[in-house]
């Protein structure tokens, strides 16, 4: 087991209705958050910044996402107007971002299935196109959340 600690910036990124805030809630309790994942080789520590999903603060993301080791984009599956944004913070980030960027495309509310707009398979393949680790996830039941920090938590 290392004892080294790994510190990474890591940008949340997508709609204000997506759920952002409450994956990393549901983790941690807390616009600046800190996830410490104890991984086989190091102890990595992730500072989560929490943009706001405001279009009008879109011209700020920049500001945030500079310098990320990790970006996680979230949508709400049960919202079509979610997922284009997401896509197209997925544009701007290939577009702007650090080439060895660490992206995570994040289908967010899976517990309203019912509801559902965004298909997983259409998301999994854009994700796949794109070279994204895909998930979805519940900020509501804390499925997938955890599996999810632990994913971007592995490139350290």
């Amino acid at each position: 087991m290392g004892s080294d600690v790994i510190q990474a910036k890591l940008v949340l990124l997508g709609d204000m209705g997506a759920g952002k805030t409450s994956i990393v809630e549901s983790t941690i309790g807390a616009a600046f958050f800190s996830q410490v994942l104890s991984m086989d080789e190091a102890t990595v520590k992730l500072d989560i910044w929490d943009t706001a999903g405001q279009e009008r603060y879109h011209s700020l993301a920049p500001m945030y996402y500079r310098g990320a080791a990790a970006a996680v984009v979230v949508y709400d599956i049960s919202s079509t107007d979610s997922y284009v944004r997401a896509r197209k913070w997925v544009d701007e980030l290939q577009r702007q971002g650090n080439p060895h960027l660490v992206m995570a495309l994040v289908g967010n509310k899976v517990d309203l299935e019912e509801k559902r707009k965004v298909g997983t398979q259409e998301a999994m393949e854009y994700a796949d196109r794109n070279g994204l680790f895909f998930i979805e996830t519940s900020s509501k039941t804390s499925q997938n959340v955890t599996e999810l920090f632990y994913e971007l938590g592995k490139p350290y």
